[in-house]
């Protein structure tokens, strides 16, 4: 994969249609229920782990004191939930391996 690149939904509904079998629809309706589930339990404030590939979490950021970088004024920053993703260990590796070069058998 070269920089620059996104995977869309679309992809990933491909994906699944040639790896499982499934009918091209069949595969979009499974690609968009595991979203979903995903968004769902985010919402509900669950940590979403995905075995060897990582873990999301959502992490309440306060409130604080930031600058416009243009004006330099002080603009107060509002508390927010934010989306964290935390790699797991296999998939560092993997990164690192391939940017090395050295090819990865594909996770099964």
């Amino acid at each position: 994969m070269t920089e620059g690149k996104t995977v869309t939904r679309a992809q990933l509904s491909e994906a699944v249609y040639q790896e499982v079998g499934l009918s091209r629809n069949e595969s979009a309706d499974l690609v968009e229920s595991v979203l979903a589930e995903i968004a769902t339990s985010l919402i509900a404030g669950e940590t979403v782990k995905v075995s060897s590939f990582g873990s999301f979490y959502v992490r309440e950021k306060g409130q604080r004191v930031g600058r416009n970088p243009k004006t330099g004024e002080e603009v107060p920053i509002l508390p927010r939930r934010v989306l964290v993703f935390r790699p797991s260990h296999v998939l560092k590796d993997r990164i690192n391996q391939a940017l090395n070069g050295k090819t990865t058998p594909s996770a099964s």
